[in-house]
């Protein structure tokens, strides 16, 4: 069997193939290895081809079988094997890669909100240092409902992540009828600086169940520095 396979091996016709001189200069340097590796492996597959043509033909059938079946295990261990795992290598990084595109798209449309609210934001600051909500909004009251309508104005003001600071004032009106109401809110929200009412509470008065007593807590947006 042996034997008959070599013979047909060296009776395949071998095409010429032009080989480049890289090419050329590594077979050059490994043939000497290729001869003692042929010497050496010669002894033992003549050794082999004489055992195996001592035994029976039933036991040749056997070995034939064998073999057939060693070269299929080689060739899914080896050959088949090694490009499927490959393959689903592939996919899984592709598969990783396209998440990792839809997550980096995502923080892309995120920044780009969060971008959208700051400049929004930096349109409704009001301008400069100095600004005093306290001083805009006494003002506005006592245009609009007089002074003796106050019950207390008190400032606060504290920063905000951002680059920002927030100024607040609470305020407590006394004895305001609905128009005079109507007309304090009317006069908060067309100040000239951005002025948002956070809070209003209203309630009747104690003592005139026709005017009403109103808690109103106003918020401003600066540049802190």
């Amino acid at each position: 069997m042996f034997d008959s396979l070599k013979r047909l091996v060296d009776r395949l016709p071998r095409p010429k193939i032009a080989m480049p001189a890289s090419a050329k200069r590594l077979t050059s340097a490994l043939e000497p290895r290729v001869r003692r590796l042929r010497k050496t492996i010669e002894p033992a597959w003549a050794s082999a081809s004489a055992w195996y043509e001592k035994r029976e033909p039933r036991e040749k059938i056997l070995l034939q079988v064998f073999g057939g079946i060693l070269a299929i295990f080689l060739a899914y261990s080896l050959i088949y094997s090694p490009i499927v795992a490959l393959s689903g290598g592939l996919d899984d990084r592709v598969a990783t890669r396209r998440q990792d595109l839809i997550d980096v798209r995502a923080m892309m449309r995120s920044y780009d909100r969060v971008q959208a609210g700051l400049t929004a934001s930096e349109k409704r600051t009001v301008p400069g240092k100095n600004f005093s909500l306290f001083s805009a909004l006494e003002q506005s009251l006592t245009d609009s409902v007089g002074r003796e309508k106050i019950g207390s104005i008190s400032p606060a003001s504290h920063e905000v992540p951002g680059g920002f600071i927030q100024y607040t004032v609470d305020v407590k009106l006394t004895s305001l009828d609905l128009t005079q109401i109507v007309d304090t809110l009317y006069s908060v929200q067309a100040l000239a600086v951005p002025i948002t009412v956070s809070n209003l509470q209203i309630q009747e008065h104690q003592q005139d169940s026709h005017s009403y007593d109103v808690d109103l807590s106003c918020i401003a947006l600066g540049r802190n520095g």
